[in-house]
């Protein structure tokens, strides 16, 4: 019975603070379409709700529902997503409208368990689509969500290990409110984005404080527990941008791996493997400044070399260039600027052709 008592006073006052001070003009709230709510949660995973929002509204410009997204070109997705990085969630996107439109007719399933079940929607994305958009009683558990739960209740678990994540899991789901759901969920959204934070947590205004183990304990930074933290690497390579007549030469990326599917640079692990492989080329080539592209788990340093082909250079003597670059094609600046390039090829073809 205090079990039950602690959890239904939780869930209101979350469901009160967020009536009061919780976000209610983002441009995805204030509708119940599965499609707006989807692509908002997919853009809003590792990334800021300041950076999505323009991204957001371009990408409902170009595709407003989902079957004009499924009938796109993956490359005019990966050209709408460039910037926002994780650039699987735009290829799991397109796919899951594709699945939409082929295996559900349209219409996103109703349940968190059906929509769990297409690409690239997880157990916690599809529980706050069937939450905001069917009512469904069911709880979220992303990484903001995680932090506001350890905290308050002191779960010191390990959620590196899958057992105690399912733990937390039922944690969530004993806390859920019987009604008022899409508040709920939305306000531990809020909570976790706003107030109970990674770093300085602002605890006097969190309307949960008395019932939070960690701020009573003054513990908030150890949660939460997760042990394997990941390991940040370090890459070079001197990136290659070779010009003939007006045009660069790109080669698309694996489907897998940093940048899959973007049409991209090709590269060359050292100066000298570049010197070896161009010895006879004609033409000149320009070191443009380094700079290092800094992603979740990597540090990647780039060296940029614009390599000039004269104009009269043969088609088949650029031909024997190209063939022993990854393969790819010639782009126009224009079109490869409307295409899928990883964000900082754009910013540096913007800024330098």
């Amino acid at each position: 019975m205090v079990a039950r008592a602690r959890s239904a006073s939780f869930a209101a006052r979350v469901i009160d603070w967020q009536h009061a001070h919780g976000r209610h003009a983002l441009p995805w709230q204030g509708t119940r379409d599965p499609y707006r709510v989807w692509l908002s949660e997919i853009m809003l995973q590792q990334t800021q709700v300041a950076t999505v929002l323009g991204y957001y509204e371009r990408f409902l410009r170009r595709f407003p529902d989902v079957q004009s997204l499924a009938a796109a070109r993956l490359d005019d997705v990966f050209a709408l997503w460039s910037g926002l990085g994780y650039y699987s969630r735009a290829r799991n996107l397109h796919r899951c409208a594709q699945a939409v439109v082929t295996d559900h007719d349209g219409r996103f399933p109703s349940t968190g368990e059906g929509l769990a079940r297409l690409p690239g929607i997880g157990r916690s994305t599809a529980a706050a689509i069937a939450a905001f958009c069917f009512g469904e009683r069911v709880a979220i558990l992303d990484g903001n969500v995680k932090r506001v739960l350890t905290r308050a209740l002191g779960f010191d678990g390990d959620l590196a290990v899958a057992a105690q994540e399912r733990e937390l899991w039922a944690e969530a789901t004993r806390l859920l409110p019987e009604h008022g759901i899409e508040s709920y969920t939305q306000g531990l959204m809020d909570l976790g984005a706003t107030l109970c934070l990674a770093r300085s947590p602002q605890c006097p205004q969190c309307p949960v404080r008395p019932l939070c183990a960690a701020a009573r304990n003054g513990t908030q930074e150890r949660y939460p527990v997760k042990s394997r933290t990941l390991k940040r690497g370090r890459r070079e390579h001197l990136w290659l941008w070779l010009r003939w007549r007006d045009r660069l030469w790109l080669a698309q990326r694996p489907e897998t791996g940093v940048w899959a599917g973007l049409w991209s640079l090709p590269e060359f692990d050292s100066v000298q493997a570049f010197d070896a492989a161009s010895a006879d080329w004609p033409g000149t080539g320009e070191a443009l400044p380094s700079f290092t592209h800094v992603l979740t788990h990597l540090d990647w340093t780039l060296h940029p070399l614009r390599w000039t082909l004269p104009e009269r250079t043969a088609s088949a003597r650029v031909k024997a260039i190209t063939d022993a670059l990854p393969a790819g094609r010639w782009f126009g600046i224009d079109e490869a600027l409307v295409t899928g390039l990883p964000a900082p090829l754009r910013k540096l073809l913007a800024e330098r052709f």
